[in-house]
């Protein structure tokens, strides 16, 4: 029986050795480039923008920091479709192209719902406390408007 369980084990974990192998071909999620900046805000403070590049910027500029497991499926699905959709909603390098809503965006920090829960396990100083979360959203208003 042992034998017949050890067998079954190593059957399942080179199947999953190999799907693990060949998901790493799925073309989406290792496109790592970054589109020129072409109208970057004017910063209120440089606390506004340390705070913004510490919690935001990955997902919502075309200054993304690529990690190295963003180069890892299906790890590097979830962050291309991360850097997508954050660059959809508001990029704040590309003002020219139309601008962010200020008010949407501390809507999204007053609900929690920004930076997203599964950011922080990789980037500690996304982590705001109150205070520089208060910050952060008196300095987007500033920089961004009501």
């Amino acid at each position: 029986m042992k034998k017949v369980i050890l067998l079954f084990v190593g059957f399942v974990a080179a199947f999953i050795g190999v799907v693990f192998i060949g998901i790493q071909f799925v073309p989406y999620g290792h496109d790592h480039t970054n589109p020129p900046v072409t109208q970057g805000p004017k910063w209120d403070s440089p606390q506004t923008q340390k705070l913004m590049r510490s919690a935001c910027m990955d997902c919502h500029s075309d200054e993304t920091i690529w990690p190295w497991y963003s180069n890892i499926a299906p790890v590097s699905w979830l962050v291309q479709k991360d850097v997508n959709e954050g660059r959809a909603f508001a990029n704040v390098s590309e003002l020219d192209a139309g601008p962010v809503d200020a008010n949407d965006m501390v809507r999204q920090i007053n609900n929690g719902r920004m930076p997203p829960l599964q950011y922080f396990p990789t980037h500690p100083d996304a982590v705001l406390n109150a205070a520089q979360k208060q910050q952060l959203i008196d300095g987007i208003k500033k920089t961004f408007g009501p």
